[in-house]
């Protein structure tokens, strides 16, 4: 769907600079802030990538994933909260925000693509004032 386009190509590039800077980071005790905040965000779109075995995930909720893990909604989130945050926020969407998800689903052109982000940023940050770590 176009909206997994969209957004797929952020999270490729941003788990590509993450392995790198993965592996650069084992040999180098001194890391300016950038390449921590990469190393942070990478480690949390690694974790919510993670799928249970037997468990498929609706497209609309994968595409709201990858959409808080690379807009930076997760930066503040512990690491071992990510499972936690992710699986509150599919259920409080499909509750709460069932309209978007179908608006996720359907939009094909850049507009709808373009109403789509805004919608999905404004429901991702009212989802992270409710959520409790």
């Amino acid at each position: 769907i176009p909206a997994m386009k969209r957004y797929a190509g952020n999270l490729r590039l941003e788990l590509a600079q993450y392995r790198e800077l993965e592996a650069f980071s084992q040999f180098a005790s001194d890391l300016d802030k950038s390449t921590r905040d990469t190393l942070n965000r990478g480690a949390r779109l690694v974790e919510l990538l993670k799928q249970a075995q037997y468990e498929p995930l609706d497209v609309a909720l994968q595409v709201a994933s990858i959409r808080a893990g690379t807009s930076g909604v997760l930066d503040h989130i512990e690491v071992s909260e990510v499972g936690k945050f992710e699986k509150e926020m599919h259920a409080w969407l499909r509750d709460k925000r069932p309209a978007l998800l179908d608006e996720i689903r359907g939009a094909r052109k850049k507009d709808e693509l373009a109403k789509v982000e805004t919608d999905l940023d404004e429901a991702l940050g009212a989802f992270k004032k409710t959520f409790k770590a």
